[in-house]
């Protein structure tokens, strides 16, 4: 098949973000007196948004509280500005990410990005990490719109990139994007790299699986 577009999540699959969301997502909790998680622990919570991720992130006992929604907000207020003040301490791209876009752009296929970090955000970490251009289109969570994995967010997209749902691949490393490329119409990829297991890409529907960056390069060196 003929790919025009590939949409790409962001954290766990370009980037390796993980101590950088720990880092700020922990500064929010300290403020009020909340234990903080390991980074490791972040790996299955993160990919739903910064609300869902402070919710998920405060002790269980907290979350069932009455309330519980309304402090996690405030508290992914503050990891949210924690985290723009500093995006890229210990983010970097996962090795061979930056040659597999490079290698897009030469065969003219558009890429896109689609995550649910805030927009803002997700636009501070790909422009300081990557190359000017490289990307065709950038959507992040923005607040009152659509976010993973609901299909608009891509429809949106491929409008913007001339591309129809069945000549795009959307390669994520989480559920939330396998669901969000079968809502979309979309090919969905699963990359094991990141922050999920093999066994839930595969659960989540994936239509292939591929483990490391390299295998990756050798993949859309076919296309």
């Amino acid at each position: 098949m003929q790919f025009k577009a590939i949409i790409f999540d962001l954290d766990g699959t370009l980037v390796n973000t993980l101590a950088d969301i720990a880092g700020s997502m922990n500064k929010a909790l300290a403020r009020r007196n909340f234990p903080p998680l390991i980074p490791s622990e972040y790996a299955n919570l993160v990919g739903w948004g910064i609300r869902r991720l402070a919710l998920l992130a405060l002790p269980d006992e907290e979350r069932k509280r009455p309330g519980a929604e309304d402090l996690a907000a405030e508290i992914a207020q503050d990891a949210a500005r924690f985290y723009a003040e500093s995006p890229l301490t210990h983010s970097k791209p996962y090795p061979g990410m930056l040659d597999a876009a490079a290698e897009l752009k030469r065969k003219k296929i558009k890429i896109g990005v689609a995550t649910n970090k805030p927009d803002p955000v997700a636009r501070l970490v790909l422009q300081g990490l990557f190359p000017l251009g490289t990307f065709d289109k950038i959507q992040g969570d923005k607040p009152g719109g659509p976010r993973k994995p609901d299909p608009s967010v891509i429809w949106d997209m491929l409008i913007e990139m001339n591309a129809t749902p069945r000549e795009t691949m959307i390669v994520g490393d989480s559920e939330i994007d396998m669901e969000t490329a079968q809502a979309s119409n979309c090919h969905a990829v699963g990359v094991s790299w990141g922050y999920r297991p093999r066994g839930v890409l595969e659960k989540a529907g994936a239509e292939r699986i591929i483990d490391t960056p390299e295998a990756f390069l050798d993949f859309i060196a076919d296309l």
